[in-house]
């Protein structure tokens, strides 16, 4: 087996082959940012339309357009709005629950807690970040004890792939814990840095080792990829409660980001409906009715909350797709 198909680069984008300027926009950057960069280019494009079709300044002096305009973005918002509430009630049930089963999560989370204590020899930290930090730290740990327990064997192939492999995860566990290092759970970093750490292909590795070579492992070496493949594991389950976490909070943000543009976004269009038709706005700014700017700059605002929503899901929806799997699956070519 050739090193390309043992080591694997040690970030998603390097993985999955994907720009830089793509994955920035669809989760590395901040959700508001890219909610002004939608509307930027929303009321760019709109303007555009204004300068290259005068005609679109005389439909707009028909106060019945602008009143039908806005009035459709009345019971948008509305409904938008209810939506938004209606998630939020989701989310907040979703904690609620009988005695019993807020003991069972209880439980369930301390013993969780007594595994890491385990397979780290200390106490589970509380911070997020510190708490994939050290099971990452472990991994690399046992991969180094795992190259120690197979130098000198007898298969030559075997200890270079072994070699390879370690190398790929000490390279991955350094790129991750930098990561990690200083980000704080509320952020998309502790999430995206924990997506560059493909545990799923390093178990699979592991599982590989154990059925080419089985029968030359010795005792130790095979305890040894027990150890790692069990540091591994663990790094799954971890993540995807913290994504887990992360979601709900991020969709609480979205909920209360949401309501709180909605209000002056109705607001702007009851305005729009009331006060606004070919007498109020006269003149031109650079060469386009001044009209078609207000009506642009006021039709992209009542927007905003669409646009807030879009650019959430975006990142949701991208990084729940790149952590779908859970366990030696590898969905994406790139990474196969």
């Amino acid at each position: 087996m050739s090193e390309d198909e043992i080591s694997t680069e040690n970030t998603m984008r390097e993985r999955a082959e994907e720009s830089r300027l793509k994955l920035w926009l669809l989760v590395g950057a901040n959700r508001l940012v890219v909610t002004g960069v939608i509307s930027l280019a929303f009321f760019g494009l709109f303007m555009l339309g204004g300068l290259f079709d005068p005609s679109l300044a005389e439909l707009l002096e028909d106060r019945g357009v602008i009143e039908s305009l806005f009035a459709s973005m009345l019971g948008a918002l509305v409904t938008g709005v209810t939506l938004v509430v209606t998630i939020s009630q989701l989310i907040v049930s979703q904690e609620n629950g009988p005695l019993g089963e807020q003991r069972a999560r209880m439980s369930e989370t301390m013993d969780f807690r007594s595994y890491i204590k385990d397979l780290t020899d200390k106490p589970a930290p509380a911070d997020p970040s510190a708490f994939l930090r050290e099971i990452v730290d472990s991994t690399e740990v046992r991969a180094e004890a795992l190259r120690e327990v197979v130098a000198g064997t007898d298969d030559q192939d075997l200890e270079r792939e072994v070699d390879e492999f370690v190398d790929s995860i000490t390279g991955n566990s350094e790129t991750v814990r930098e990561k990690l290092d200083g980000a704080k759970f509320g952020t998309f970093d502790v999430v995206y840095a924990s997506m560059d750490y493909n545990y799923s292909w390093k178990i699979f590795q592991i599982e590989r080792f154990k059925a080419e070579y089985g029968d030359v492992l010795d005792e130790d070496q095979d305890e040894a990829l027990d150890d790692l493949r069990t540091s591994l594991v663990m790094f799954g389950p971890a993540r995807e409660h913290i994504k887990t976490l992360y979601f709900q909070w991020e969709l609480i943000d979205l909920s209360r980001l949401i309501l709180y543009i909605a209000i002056p976004a109705l607001l702007v269009s009851g305005m729009m409906m009331t006060f606004v038709d070919e007498t109020t706005l006269v003149g031109t700014v650079l060469g386009v009715e001044l009209l078609v700017w207000v009506v642009a700059a006021s039709f992209t605002f009542t927007l905003a909350p669409f646009f807030m929503l879009t650019a959430y899901v975006m990142r949701i929806a991208t990084a729940a797709k790149r952590t779908l799997a859970i366990g030696p699956l590898i969905l994406r070519d790139s990474q196969r």
